[in-house]
């Protein structure tokens, strides 16, 4: 019987602002040949020694220039099969609240970014999974309060 290995070398953040009591979620276009011109949030990997909490801090200010956000883990993990390679990526996932004026600044890694609902977040997100994780995000640091327990160096 033969296995598929499971790796697990990356990070993804959903950042969210609120403005006049409304949370917008930060989507990404990204510019670079794999997955080109697809919709998303933050993704990126982790480096050498570094705790995937870390990684996340550094992918938000490598991919947007924020470096003030408050950080959670949303205790759910992206997934993904690669096709080619048959094995299953899994990405734990960070919630960032940031400041209503917080502005971005994109690099080379992406072409165009929209500061959305959580509806048009949802409906505008390329990869399958992707909208679970954003209403489940919704459902758990939106509509009721973040949970402290899972604040970052809370």
């Amino acid at each position: 019987m033969s296995e598929i290995p499971i790796r697990c070398t990356g990070i993804a953040v959903v950042l969210l602002k609120k403005v006049e009591n409304q949370y917008s979620v930060l989507l990404l276009k990204r510019a670079e040949s794999v997955l080109k011109d697809v919709w998303c949030y933050i993704g990126g990997g982790i480096d050498e020694g570094e705790k995937a909490w870390e990684a996340a801090y550094r992918e938000v200010e490598e991919e947007t220039g924020i470096t003030n956000l408050s950080l959670y883990s949303a205790n759910t993990f992206d997934r993904i099969y690669s096709i080619e390679e048959n094995y299953i990526y899994i990405a734990p996932v960070f919630v960032g609240f940031v400041e209503s004026d917080q502005e971005v600044n994109l690099n080379e890694e992406h072409s165009d970014y929209r500061w959305l609902s959580f509806q048009e977040a949802i409906d505008t997100v390329s990869l399958p999974g992707n909208d679970e994780v954003l209403s489940l995000i919704e459902k758990h640091f939106v509509k009721k309060e973040a949970p402290g327990y899972l604040i970052v160096g809370g």
